[in-house]
């Protein structure tokens, strides 16, 4: 595990709490809507869950999309900690959140 240091704290203290709130939210977002886009595309095309297995195309589908899934999760909870990676998230958020919502509206 990392150690948190005082020049972490004394970095993450510098950071604007209404940037920190809304790159977070936009990050936030934004992954929660690639982990379910990945779902649903992942998911098996003629079968059901438990029958997939009977196709090995279908199989391969699912266990590359929980792969992907645990992966994209993972960075959920790894937050920026310095004050660019917070602006970038927010000028990123603020084109790819949308594009992810239209995304994720007509992949459903």
């Amino acid at each position: 595990m990392a150690e948190v240091t005082i020049a972490d704290t004394k970095a993450a203290a510098k950071i604007p709490t209404g940037l920190r709130i809304v790159s977070m939210g936009l990050r936030a977002i934004f992954i929660v809507c690639l982990a379910a886009i990945t779902v649903r595309v992942s998911l098996p095309q003629n079968e059901t869950i438990w029958t997939a297995y009977d196709t090995p195309s279908d199989l391969i589908r699912m266990a590359l999309g929980f792969a992907v899934c645990v992966w994209v999760v993972i960075q959920l909870f790894k937050l920026p900690k310095d004050v660019q990676s917070n602006w970038t998230w927010l000028y990123c958020g603020l084109a790819a959140v949308p594009f992810a919502l239209i995304c994720l509206f007509f992949i459903w």
